[in-house]
């Protein structure tokens, strides 16, 4: 099934059939019909059209998904992946976070279909870049979805404010503002990003 849509400068949500909700196969096939839209699903089976991100907001995740991927590589304990990528999560929703880092050891339960299609495994660490679409609110709730499917770190950066809202698993959120860099923790430990460039935008 393939899609028209007009342009968009904030998420659109698709009801198809709540009765009768894609498969995740279905689902699959669908996006695969939209190559061209960004797409989410919601825990309620509903569809989630995303706009595309601006220049800055693009630029900012890039340098955020590179630094992830390089020290993923350099340590070798786990795989970075960018806003292309999707993880099929316990509560039934699809989401694509701005950059991820999956541990060898979640990766080592899927088969290889499974690796060649959007992944069923949660991520262990997730940063979401804020883009002009979105709203503190809703880019909050995002992060907490991620944090109550079991991710165990998640960065939201706002760049344009120079604020990171860290979120850990069992722990209150916290806000870090105006820094250099920030340094992970718990599963992403020794992993560390320049927030200079972020900060600096375009």
């Amino acid at each position: 099934m393939q899609i028209a849509l007009p342009e968009l400068d904030a998420p659109a949500t698709l009801v198809l059939d709540r009765k009768n909700r894609l498969s995740d196969d279905e689902y699959f096939d669908f996006c695969m019909a939209n190559p061209d839209l960004q797409i989410e699903r919601t825990a309620q089976g509903e569809i989630v059209i995303v706009p595309p991100a601006g220049g800055e907001s693009d630029s900012r995740n890039a340098y955020a998904t590179y630094s992830l991927v390089g020290w993923a590589i350099k340590t070798g304990r786990g795989t970075g992946f960018g806003p292309s990528a999707q993880f099929l999560l316990p509560d039934g929703s699809a989401m694509s976070p701005d950059s991820a880092w999956v541990s060898d050891e979640r990766i080592a339960t899927l088969t290889k279909k499974q690796r060649q299609r959007f992944l069923p495994v949660v991520p262990e660490f997730v940063i979401e870049v804020t883009s002009p679409s979105d709203r503190l609110r809703a880019a909050q709730g995002k992060m907490r979805q991620w944090m109550d499917n079991g991710v165990e770190l998640g960065w939201l950066i706002d760049g344009d404010k120079k604020r990171v809202y860290v979120h850990r698993g069992g722990c209150e959120m916290r806000i870090v503002r105006d820094v250099s860099q920030i340094a992970g923790e718990g599963p992403v430990e020794g992993f560390i990003l320049s927030l200079t460039r972020i900060w600096k935008g375009l």
